[in-house]
């Protein structure tokens, strides 16, 4: 298994449900000054016309994470299906790892007094398939799904939609796929700041590649 997530951004509407749902299933405090998932909103010009973008966000869950090779604890470790998450009773906030991440997707949980970050709701994954944010998205914004199964929905998506990252691919290999619109306005936006756009057909092997190479720690 090798879990990840496909964003068709042009959707969002930026509701905050995916905040709120996310909040409530996974316990994060009222008011905290960071969170699991958050919308990043993208001002600029595109073709000499002012756009606004809203880019759904949250822990990019890398193949190859900064956040796991930095930690002096291995509190930040591989979960099974490739899934980073956080030993609070390890972690002793040297904050390396959000130094580390390229995504700013960690903050300081008060609670336990450690480390937090998106989970893909791992907790829930085998009893209902999904995450509380894909679930709860009223315009269905996130598909979730394992890319070593070509039969789920999310290879099937990436396989008819061109997407880029947050960054570029660079050596951390991010599991958030950023759909390029269909609609030609938002796609050339999106060409306007994205570094690369790609296919599946251009990463399939590299991802399949490097999630071999990481199956032994993911089973731990």
């Amino acid at each position: 298994m090798n879990y990840a997530m496909a964003l068709d951004y042009q959707n969002c509407i930026n509701c905050q449900a995916c905040e709120v749902a996310c909040k409530e299933e996974n316990g994060v405090q009222l008011g905290q000054g960071k969170q699991r998932i958050w919308v990043g909103i993208v001002e600029g010009v595109s073709f000499g016309k002012p756009f606004v973008n809203l880019y759904p966000s949250q822990c990019n869950q890398c193949i190859d994470a900064p956040c796991v090779s930095v930690c002096p604890t291995s509190a930040s470790h591989y979960s099974p299906g490739g899934i980073v998450k956080v030993d609070p009773k390890q972690c002793i906030l040297c904050k390396g790892c959000m130094e580390a991440c390229p995504y700013d997707a960690r903050f300081i949980d008060d609670t336990v007094v450690a480390v937090d970050k998106c989970t893909f709701c791992d907790h829930r994954i085998e009893e209902t398939g999904t995450t509380a944010c894909q679930a709860t998205c009223p315009t269905k914004v996130r598909t979730f799904g394992d890319l070593d199964d070509p039969e789920s929905d999310l290879v099937k998506l990436l396989k008819t939609r061109k997407f880029f990252f947050q960054k570029e691919l660079s050596n951390t290999l991010p599991k958030l796929f950023y759909l390029l619109p269909e609609d030609r306005e938002y796609a050339k936006q999106s060409i306007n700041h994205a570094t690369r756009i790609y296919s599946w057909e251009d990463v399939e092997a590299l991802y399949k590649q490097a999630a071999r190479r990481r199956s032994r720690e993911w089973r731990r």
